[in-house]
């Protein structure tokens, strides 16, 4: 079983507790993008991603000192510095040497800027969502850029386990799944609201970052344990759900 969870554009740089660390795999794929994004001023990176000029500010710089070495100086392993909805209820402060070694074979995090991240990859600051219409020379924007290569680097580290989608629509959709050999579940978080079960943002997001946390803890290998799941009052519903599409209620 791997589970596939988005970045967060919120990040925290402070001094890690865990001093392990290994590498991004798409070591040249990072490098090109980065050079697209060092070549743009900060007026430029706010039209691109919508954002404050002084958010547009802080990344033309991040993407101006943006080094090509990652080391524990200049970058901070994933799963400790993405700080957003999800990653709040992901408990890492608590994690063991296991429980990071078990993250590091059964997770991968989707990003903009790094395709495919293991837990324990060093990244440096940065902020590229996956949905950016940003033109390369291999499209017009980084669903384009990446094609496959996201989809085949999941092959080789699921070898035919089932994929748990715990993504963003925005991020799961820079998976091809034309290309993708795994069966794939998607799970869905539901709250009872104006008489209908409805999809709540901020409480999906959580919701996605407690199941990942469950799993991490409990070490689960078998997806039909994530049906356990009952955390701050979720519970698995079998009438909404179905073999690809599960969905928790509350």
């Amino acid at each position: 079983m791997l589970i596939l969870i988005s970045p967060a554009k919120t990040l925290d740089y402070s001094n890690p507790h865990y001093q392990e660390f290994t590498h991004p795999d798409f070591t040249n794929d990072i490098k090109t993008l980065v050079q697209v994004m060092k070549k743009k001023k900060a007026q430029d990176l706010a039209e691109l991603m919508h954002i404050s000029e002084n958010l547009a500010e802080l990344n033309e710089k991040r993407y101006k000192t943006f080094q090509k070495e990652f080391n524990p100086d200049n970058s901070k392993q994933a799963l400790l510095a993405f700080k957003g909805d999800v990653y709040t209820k992901i408990d890492v402060d608590s994690y063991s040497k296991e429980e990071f070694e078990f993250a590091q074979k059964h997770l991968r995090i989707l990003s903009g800027l790094y395709g495919l991240l293991k837990p324990l990859d060093l990244i440096q600051p940065y902020r590229l969502e996956m949905g950016t219409r940003l033109e390369t020379k291999k499209g017009k924007n980084l669903y384009e850029y990446w094609g496959s290569k996201i989809a085949k680097a999941i092959n080789e580290v699921a070898k035919d386990q089932t994929i748990i989608n715990l993504a963003s629509q925005e991020y799961f959709k820079a998976v091809d799944l034309k290309a993708l050999k795994s069966k794939v579940i998607t799970i869905h978080f539901k709250e009872f609201k104006n008489d209908s079960y409805q999809i709540i943002g901020l409480f999906a997001k959580q919701a996605r970052g407690m199941m990942t946390d469950f799993a991490i803890k409990n070490k689960i290998t078998d997806p039909e344990m994530l049906k356990t799941f009952q955390q701050e009052g979720y519970e698995y519903s079998e009438p909404f759900s179905s073999a690809e599409e599960w969905v928790f209620v509350r």
